[in-house]
Order: C-alpha cells, then sequence, then structure tokens
C-alpha cells in the first residue's frame, strides 16, 4: 500500500454520527475494586488503554494523571488514580509484558504519569505506529476511528474536571469510549477486516514537481 495515504477532513468527521459504547463501565475507586478488576483484565490478555488528566487552564501548572481507563471488547474500568494513587497492582500490570496494552500517544501519557510515581511500562502497542502499515496517514484517535468506522468519537468532555468528587455518566462514558476505541481498531486492523484500497478516504496525490524548463 505504499501509493495510498488516507486521510479525512475534520468537517467529514463532524458529520458521522457520534460512537457509542455499549458496555459496562464500572468506576474504581478502593483498592479491593482494583484488584478484581485488575483480576479480570488480567485474564483478557489484551486490553484498551487510555488515561485523563484534570486541564490546567495557567502556565506553568501541571496535574497528575487522575483517572487510568483499561477496557476490554464490552467492559471498562475507570481507575480514579486521583483517589488511589499510583498503586503496586496497578504498577504490576502496566509492567507486565504478557498483557498487552492498545493505546494512543502512550509516552505522553507515560511522561505525565511519571509524575505520580516511577513505571517502566511493557507489552503496550502504539496505535499511532501501528496504523501507519494500513496507509492510514492521520493520528488523532477521532480522526482514526473515523476513517475505519465511519463513526464520530465525541470530544465534548475532554477538558472536563477529571478529579471532581463524582464523575458524571457523560465524563464515564467518554473515558470508557477512548480506551475501548483503540482496542476495537487494534483488532479489527490487525485480523484484516480493513481494505485501505477500498476507503473513501484515500488523499489525492500531491503535484509532481516541475522540472525546469
Amino acid at each position: 500500500m505504499e501509493n495510498i495515504r488516507l486521510a479525512i477532513p475534520k468537517e467529514t468527521v463532524s458529520s458521522m454520527p457520534t460512537v457509542k459504547f455499549e458496555g459496562g463501565i464500572q468506576v474504581v475507586d478502593t483498592i479491593e475494586k482494583a484488584r478484581v478488576a485488575l483480576r479480570q483484565l488480567s485474564r483478557a490478555g489484551i486490553v484498551g488503554f487510555d488515561t485523563e488528566t484534570r486541564p490546567s487552564f495557567h502556565k506553568g501548572r501541571l496535574h497528575k494523571v487522575a483517572l487510568m481507563q483499561l477496557a476490554t471488547d464490552d467492559f471498562c474500568f475507570l481507575f480514579r488514580l486521583n483517589k488511589l494513587g499510583m498503586f503496586d497492582l496497578l504498577k504490576d500490570f502496566l509492567q507486565n509484558p504478557d498483557i498487552m496494552k492498545i493505546g494512543l500517544s502512550v509516552r505522553d501519557d507515560f511522561n505525565v504519569l511519571g509524575r505520580s510515581g516511577e513505571i517502566t511500562p511493557q507489552g503496550f502497542v502504539e496505535l499511532q505506529s501501528f496504523v501507519k502499515q494500513y496507509s492510514i496517514a492521520d493520528t488523532s484517535l477521532q480522526k482514526i476511528y473515523a476513517i475505519v468506522f465511519g463513526e464520530r468519537i465525541s470530544k465534548s468532555q475532554r477538558l472536563s474536571n477529571w478529579e471532581a468528587e463524582s464523575l458524571s455518566p457523560e465524563q464515564q462514558s467518554y473515558a470508557a469510549i477512548d480506551a475501548w476505541a483503540c482496542l476495537r481498531l487494534y483488532r479489527y486492523l490487525r485480523d484484516g477486516f480493513f481494505d485501505p484500497a477500498a476507503s473513501p478516504y484515500i488523499a489525492p496525490e500531491p503535484p509532481a514537481p516541475q522540472q525546469p524548463a
């Protein structure tokens, strides 16, 4: 697929139907809940991964990761790290090379997670790199998902307060979709269900450079 490049305009994405997550969601805010959740996630062997951080509207003020989302095909656990901190069980999960974690911009996530303690992540797949072999040039999760599935991931909750006392249903749904979408994309592409040559989003070839007269 060397000569194909897939890219989608923002206007096209905005006109698409919105993705809905039909699976279960559980907020994990105690170590006991976390122990049960991580046991279930470990059995899955492959999960979607994402994080949310409270936005900072003041230059130089940085927040720690408030939420970590880990999703299977039909369930997402929302770990409230602002309440739990980076505890050993979660650290072991993130450092386990035998459990695949599919995420997007994971280096950025771990740069922020580094504020909560030293972690050596293992078993991670970077979706931005993975999709290149399918001729997808866009790098945002919203655009990649739109190219592959023809649906729009809403970003309406991105700048909400992820350290709020309780997460609203809208926040929970938004957070779950981001992690679940990473896993769904990876499985769909890996299993050969996407044909780049049949995509309606093939970008036109750039004009050849003109030869001097």
